[in-house]
């Protein structure tokens, strides 16, 4: 019996370890029109309106996660549906990272010495701006891009609710840093565009200008239409 309180102990005291070592993520619509957004592994979606914010528990050594804004959704009463840009398999409640185009903030939590690591990515293309910055533990400095990308986007990259991005218009080894160029994946003149007005964020695969950190346990914004 006192093996099994001693370790129910430890359980525990762990659990309220991960559970106070938690990120939240406080994700806010600034934008005039509704916004479902999209979050994965944690948090699934949530249709926001203008105005509205919609917070995140996300548990340290979380990765490979993303958060980023849908547009243009209609859902069924059992969640089923379709958005016209980041759809991710026509759920609400996403499990899969958003269709392209989308503006995604990506982020890894309690990693390499106890650092969470993220950035905000337009390698996928450009629906919506987005500011994605910490709020706690004095880590001030995240991404935020808010230029008019979908108003100037080259003709070649131009789509319904967005700005695509060329590894999906194109298919090719060279725009999607496959094959033989994914050692050597150079920017393209489709990346500087994206670059240029965004330099904050991510502009293709390869790209190492983007990539932020803060102690792990910060909290973050992620804001749509800052």
């Amino acid at each position: 019996m006192a093996s099994f309180s001693n370790v129910s102990i430890f359980f525990l005291l762990s659990l309220l370890f991960h559970i106070s070592n938690a990120a939240i993520f406080t994700i806010r619509n600034n934008c005039q029109q509704t916004v479902w957004a999209g979050a994965v592994p944690v948090g699934g979606g949530q249709r926001l309106e203008p105005g509205q914010t919609w917070s995140l528990n996300v548990p340290p050594g979380t990765t490979t996660a993303r958060i980023w804004p849908r547009t243009k959704c209609n859902f069924d009463a059992s969640g089923r549906g379709s958005c016209e840009t980041g759809d991710c398999n026509g759920q609400l409640q996403c499990k899969s990272f958003g269709a392209t185009p989308n503006t995604v903030a990506e982020f890894a939590l309690n990693q390499f010495a106890n650092y969470d690591y993220f950035d905000m990515s337009l390698i996928d293309g450009f629906n919506l701006p987005m500011d994605f910055s910490p709020n706690s533990g004095g880590c001030t400095q995240g991404a935020k891009c808010t230029a008019n990308i979908n108003g100037e986007c080259p003709d070649a990259l131009r789509t319904r609710g967005g700005c695509n991005n060329p590894c999906t218009v194109f298919k090719t080894d060279q725009y999607c840093c496959l094959g033989q160029f994914i050692e050597s994946c150079q920017p393209s003149d489709y990346s500087r565009f994206f670059k240029s007005r965004c330099p904050d964020a991510l502009s293709y695969k390869a790209d190492q200008t983007g990539t932020f950190s803060c102690p792990s346990g910060t909290n973050y914004n992620v804001i749509f239409c800052p």
